[in-house]
């Protein structure tokens, strides 16, 4: 690690001696070029002091996922296979909300949150919960408002690869992307990439209420349906590594967001290898909405995929601390991915302590 950079590893490794972290990674790419690369902790909470997080461990970094599910369907928009205004129904026939590609994509659809019922089970259950949103009546008017499409987003987005592209968004992303970028992140993991990942444990026990936030509200109903998405014996299981629900199971290490998020930066090369248009990647980071979101209760300036923030970052976080961004103007890209269900006061803190070193 380049010692310039000292103030970001004594920050992560503050967290661990303080207890305030218990498993993660952290991963950073500065002018092109990657300086920080940092595990530390236990992977598993099943002996005591766990085994140790190693660099090629998985963790699920919940809506850090989104961008990645959306970069899919950006892929097939450069190659002119999609347009970004036209009807999801163009693609999708059953699908009745009338909403764009564009609003899928920038969280304004009017479908934050699956319509039916369903247990846990229905996880593993592509057809069944794409089936729920094509039949779902919009909350609002698609276009007019936004609330994020907490666990709706990955099958509205990945829907739209399959109808197109023939490839669940998991196979998609493997082949495209993942694999010519040397990514280590994925939707939907075979058993042994499910052996070396970590298992998730809440920073403290009132984590999930917190979370889900008022009962009955529409955060409530966006992330408790299906049902055992907060929950460790669901997030921990075969079941949830194993499926593809883009919205909210990406697995992945910081190493590989942090790459994804340097190709990117650099207008869709990374290592020779160009995966989209310096085009579409402006068009992709462009502030679509800006304005109340009626699921995070807040302001949000949303992108095609991601929020875009003030100082001109663009990237995404997860509900429990993951997050990953690029920040044109420093010039780095950074992600950070726990295991510990927790707030995001963690990478605020090692943000600052780069932004100390830059």
């Amino acid at each position: 690690m380049h010692a310039r950079f000292a103030p970001v590893r004594d920050c992560f490794h503050d967290l661990f001696t303080s207890g305030r972290e218990t498993g993660a990674s952290l991963a950073i790419w500065y002018d092109g070029q990657p300086v920080v690369d940092l595990v530390g902790g236990s992977r598993t909470t099943d002996v005591p002091g766990g085994e140790p997080w190693r660099p090629d461990t998985l963790v699920n970094v919940y809506s850090v996922g989104k961008p990645v599910a959306a970069l899919c369907l950006l892929m097939l928009v450069d190659q002119g296979r999609v347009d970004l205004d036209a009807p999801v129904a163009r693609h999708w026939p059953e699908f009745r909300a009338p909403a764009t590609v564009r609003q899928v994509l920038s969280h304004t659809a009017g479908l934050p949150a699956f319509p039916v019922p369903r247990p846990a089970a229905a996880i593993n259950d592509w057809a069944l919960l794409a089936g729920d949103l094509a039949a779902a009546d919009p909350e609002w008017p698609p276009g007019s408002m936004a609330g994020e499409h907490a666990w709706t987003y990955g099958h509205l987005v990945g829907e739209l690869v399959r109808r197109v592209d023939g490839r669940s968004v998991g196979r998609f992303l493997a082949e495209e992307i993942a694999g010519p970028w040397r990514l280590d992140l994925a939707f939907g993991l075979a058993a042994a990439d499910q052996r070396r990942c970590a298992d998730l444990r809440y920073g403290d026990p009132q984590w999930p209420t917190r979370a889900l936030g008022e009962p009955g509200s529409l955060r409530a109903r966006a992330m408790g349906n299906p049902a055992g998405g907060l929950d460790l014996a669901v997030l921990n299981s075969p079941l949830w590594r194993g499926a593809e629900m883009p919205a909210v199971n990406l697995h992945a290490t910081a190493a590989g967001l942090a790459r994804l998020y340097a190709g990117l930066l650099a207008g869709g090369v990374l290592d020779d290898v160009r995966l989209v248009s310096p085009e579409l990647v402006a068009e992709a980071t462009r502030v679509q909405y800006d304005g109340p979101d009626l699921v995070l209760d807040r302001v949000a300036r949303w992108t095609l995929g991601m929020q875009w923030e003030p100082d001109g970052s663009w990237g995404m976080g997860g509900i429990g601390g993951s997050s990953a961004w690029a920040d044109p103007g420093r010039g780095y890209t950074f992600a950070y991915a726990t295991a510990r269900l927790a707030e995001h006061d963690r990478v605020d803190e090692l943000a600052e302590a780069l932004h100390s070193c830059l």
